[in-house]
């Protein structure tokens, strides 16, 4: 068994597992009325189709959500436009072949061009910038496979948002521009990185925020390289490209390049319309909710992340400041502005989303620390374990209703887990193939756990993965202790169960 996986995961492999995994399952229920995907579905529609920025024809034939802005007689999408405009040559291609799309194959097709895809690129880069911390190649797949199957990332590379398309674009230009600092890359390549910086705030108005320790720790690697000038220039025209289209946008459609569609919303303006992006004042129910809570936290649903704490110290032990600052800053960023923003929950959704751009930035520090204790299986394991949660959970919880109510106390045990019990997933590829409920989610268990399970068997061997399995298991089961359940949560359930049906 063990050779089949070594046969089939080795190179980049376990890349083909994170595809393979992400488009199994489709999660698309049109009950819920997506009210963060549906608007940009039918923003790429209206370009394609109307060859205008305004979703008005969309709104009237499939309705209407709370992330619609009305202004100047039109509708709009309250959102960044980056992923609509990615995913508008792929549907214009699409809709060319096969003529007019619905709903459904319309949403597919912006997922996997705007979401999967980059995603996959993503991995792949980050693989090699994660050898200057990880030399061991066991190391680094234990790591990415666990960010991609174990972490947010995963929800919101498949779903149509755009959160995680920011923080990839944000994340790809500071490798970029490393690689160039370190003459791994020409200098011509610092005008992509320019691109894809600019590209972010684009994508998602948030990951601008990490633009600065990006740049600072650019600039500072830089300096002393040839041509360090023109570096500048070369990121600077770049940036502008994707900013001047975002701004345009702006302007186009809400009559100003400094209005946003978050300024022209109606449905949530006592949120959206008080300060900068909703900051307004430090609350700590905020910071809780997002790091601890077992509905929404961070460090509860993956607690993989806790292992960047002892690894940011190893970074700055071993030289590697600048890495080790630009983690530390984005965590710092990112926790003051959840806890700032008057709407930090941000609705349904499996983790805190608007933090989504500081988790690549964290990376290195989580890649040392295991490198540290590569020679180590039992505290491998242990670490592994703790990635191995947040594996548990992403992926059951994408193979059942990846938009957990807001409202549930603790939506693992009273959502994903009943839906489970009653034999009840999201549309997949096994139901194409005339298999119902769990057992056509049976490829999909084998593979992304078996990614998992054969990538830390092969870092830390058998008994670092019965470590591991066996840390997993046992928090995820002690999760269970924590209060679940009652009127409330039945009834949440039933309505998600319907949703679920409902296809």
């Amino acid at each position: 068994m063990m050779s089949t996986w070594r046969r089939a995961l080795g190179g980049r492999g376990w890349l083909i597992a994170v595809a393979i995994a992400y488009l199994y399952v489709f999660p698309y229920f049109p009950r819920i009325h997506s009210a963060n995907e549906l608007p940009r579905v039918y923003l790429v529609k209206a370009i394609v189709e109307d060859h205008t920025f305004a979703i008005d024809r969309s709104v009237a034939t499939w309705g209407s959500t709370a992330d619609v802005s009305p202004w100047g007689g039109h509708l709009y999408a309250n959102k960044a436009p980056g992923a609509a405009l990615l995913a508008v040559p792929a549907y214009a291609v699409a809709r060319a072949f096969a003529g007019e799309l619905g709903l459904g194959g319309s949403l597919w097709i912006c997922r996997a061009f705007a979401g999967v895809l980059p995603m996959l690129g993503f991995l792949w880069l980050a693989w090699g910038f994660l050898a200057r911390f990880a030399p061991d190649p066991g190391v680094r797949r234990v790591v990415l496979l666990g960010y991609a199957l174990g972490s947010l990332a995963m929800t919101y590379a498949v779903l149509f948002y755009s959160h995680q398309l920011g923080a990839i674009c944000m994340a790809s230009a500071w490798i970029l521009a490393l690689d160039v600092a370190d003459g791994r890359r020409r200098i011509a390549v610092m005008a992509v990185a320019g691109v894809l910086a600019g590209a972010a705030p684009l994508a998602d108005y948030q990951a601008v925020f990490a633009g600065l320790p990006v740049a600072i720790h650019a600039v500072v690697r830089l300096r002393r390289r040839p041509g360090f000038l023109r570096a500048l220039g070369l990121a600077a025209a770049g940036a502008a490209l994707p900013i001047a289209a975002l701004l345009g946008y702006h302007a186009a459609c809400f009559g100003s390049p400094w209005r946003t569609g978050y300024d022209a919303s109606t449905t949530f303006a006592v949120y959206h319309q008080h300060g900068f992006l909703g900051i307004t004042a430090l609350r700590g129910a905020a910071l809780w909710g997002s790091l601890g809570a077992p509905d929404n936290g961070l460090l509860t649903l993956s607690p993989g992340w806790l292992l960047a704490i002892p690894g940011t110290v190893a970074l700055w032990r071993r030289g590697e400041r600048g890495t080790a600052l630009v983690g530390a800053s984005a965590a710092a960023i990112y926790l003051l502005f959840i806890s700032s923003i008057n709407f930090w929950r941000g609705g349904w959704g499996v983790g805190p989303r608007y933090i989504a751009a500081m988790l690549p930035f964290l990376l290195p520090a989580v890649a040392a620390q295991l490198e540290a204790w590569r020679t180590l299986p039992v505290r491998f394991g242990l670490a592994a374990g703790l990635i191995g949660v947040g594996v548990v959970i992403y992926v059951l919880t994408f193979a059942t209703f990846p938009y957990w109510p807001d409202s549930v106390r603790h939506p693992l045990y009273d959502v994903t887990f009943r839906l489970l019990r009653d034999n009840l997933v999201a549309p997949n590829l096994g139901q194409v193939l005339g298999a119902r409920g769990i057992a056509g989610m049976i490829p999909y268990f084998a593979i992304a756990f078996g990614a998992f399970g054969w990538a830390v068997a092969r870092a830390a061997g058998a008994r670092g993965l019965a470590v591991a399995a066996g840390t997993a298991i046992a928090i995820v089961a002690g999760y269970g202790w924590i209060g679940h359940g009652g009127p409330h949560a039945d009834t949440v359930y039933r309505s998600v169960r319907a949703a679920v049906l409902d296809l």
